[in-house]
């Protein structure tokens, strides 16, 4: 079994912001002051208390406006830079399920600092609160998902961009829906599917969404020296356990 997987079809994607509010919800966060930044994007960013953002930006690509939008949240790396970075440092901070996959932050992220976890994730996900210093993000609602419930934002989703299930067919979904796509979107791609469990379809490359779509974008972030020393020490680690 390879765990659990989100298919995102962008194409489908109306920004109704249904899985931004269902998450908030679900996670029982509290509400962010804001400003009118002149986006339809609100809150400006993610943030500890807003964990599934939907991102608007406004492209012209091959002489056409577009409005582009992107539900941007944790992508639950296979082999996750994050945790590599807290195994250094505090045990047992960031945690992989093993039935899902899912990468979780505990409590215990208050022992890590934001400077070392942040720079390497290559999505620009973590966030700390500032005043407990506990570092959230998307869980893949492994409670709901382990009592054989939807995540709140593929449940809540009314257009289908928002699917979720065993990662095989999530994965082969993805590669007919992209077969699909393409007759009408010829630069459609998947970003990074064999590398996170959250399986972008974008109707375009995905730097036009935004910074941070895919881990290329976010190459020089994607190692920090902990990160580093983690990963070169995890085939001794498995050797001596």
């Amino acid at each position: 079994m390879n765990g659990k997987s989100f298919f995102v079809d962008l194409s489908k994607c109306t920004a109704c912001r249904g899985c931004q509010v269902a998450c908030k919800q679900w996670k029982n966060k509290p509400a962010e002051k804001t400003e009118n930044t002149g986006s339809h994007q609100n809150p400006p960013d993610l943030s500890w208390m807003t964990l599934k953002l939907v991102r608007f930006t406004e492209k012209t690509i091959d002489g056409k406006f577009n409005w582009l939008f992107f539900p941007d949240q944790c992508r639950h790396c296979l082999d996750a830079p994050c945790k590599m970075v807290a195994d250094s440092e505090v045990e047992g901070a960031i945690l992989q399920d093993e039935a899902t996959g899912a990468v979780i932050f505990t409590d215990k992220t208050k022992g890590i600092s934001i400077d070392n976890v942040r720079p390497a994730c290559p999505y620009d996900i973590p966030r700390v609160n500032p005043e407990t210093k506990v570092m959230y993000k998307c869980d893949m609602c492994i409670d709901r998902v382990q009592a054989g419930l939807l995540p709140a934002c593929v449940q809540t989703c009314p257009t289908g961009t928002m699917n979720f299930g065993d990662r095989d067919e999530m994965l082969a979904l993805a590669e007919k829906r992209l077969a699909e796509v393409k007759k009408r979107y010829p630069q459609a791609v998947l970003a990074d599917p064999k590398d996170v469990r959250v399986i972008f379809l974008c109707l375009f490359p995905g730097d036009n969404y935004y910074k941070y779509v895919t881990a290329e974008a976010g190459a020089p972030r994607t190692m920090t020296r902990q990160a580093m020393l983690a990963k070169l020490a995890k085939p001794f680690a498995r050797i001596l356990s």
